[in-house]
């Protein structure tokens, strides 16, 4: 087994995403999965010896539901069209975490907040408004910035947040509402052999990001 069935299964699956077909199919999908967990458990030792700071977790846990939720969005297919899995999970749950996709369309590395509830984003705004610079210092390092794309959400505010001035120093940081880092990878990279140490160097140049905004939350 390898990444390339795991691709492989996913193309076909999007061919035929009903759960008719996966009904079917369902003793090869509970393979690419399984490996896919094996790999993440292999990963997340990597991980841990990585960074002494790292919050260890079972790969069956990590991994994300492939059902897509049908309740809230009627309109969307039955399946997903990728495999996600969660690592490093803080005490917030699993929007800090160091997050893998890989799909279809796009496969990538991510991490930090994406549209977080009004009390995270409130208290990272704090962070940001007493040593912004520190934050700064972080996301223009040019090895942050050759490996990462900031998350853009299109949802800024047009104006400053309650209880800030719009003249404040870091005021286009205190607009956003998500705080996220994204790499991309092609599948042609993920199939290297390479990948798993791939990860690990991209987990560690995102680490001073992610504990920054971890640290704003749970101060």
């Amino acid at each position: 087994m390898s990444f390339y069935q795991l691709y492989d299964f996913l193309r076909d699956l999007q061919k035929n995403n009903s759960k008719e077909w996966m009904d079917e199919h369902r003793k090869r999908y509970h393979e690419v999965r399984d490996w896919y967990i094996s790999w993440l458990n292999e990963l997340d030792v990597e991980l841990g010896k990585a960074d002494p700071d790292y919050v260890s977790i079972e790969g069956r846990k990590a991994i994300n539901r492939i059902n897509n939720n049908l309740m809230f969005h009627p309109d969307k297919p039955v399946y997903k069209d990728h495999f996600g899995a969660g690592m490093d999970l803080n005490e917030n749950g699993k929007q800090g975490d160091f997050y893998i996709h890989l799909g279809t369309e796009e496969s990538f590395i991510a991490g930090g907040f994406y549209k977080p509830k009004k009390k995270l984003l409130d208290s990272i705004r704090d962070a940001i408004d007493y040593n912004g610079e520190e934050y700064k210092k972080i996301i223009n390092r040019k090895s942050f910035t050759d490996t990462f794309d900031i998350v853009d959400d299109g949802d800024s505010l047009k104006t400053a947040p309650k209880n800030y001035s719009q003249d404040h120093e870091h005021i286009q940081l205190l607009r956003q509402k998500t705080f996220a880092v994204r790499h991309d990878v092609t599948q042609r990279e993920v199939c290297q052999e390479d990948f798993k140490q791939r990860c690990v160097d991209v987990y560690l140049e995102m680490k001073p990001f992610r504990d920054y905004l971890n640290k704003a939350v749970t101060v």
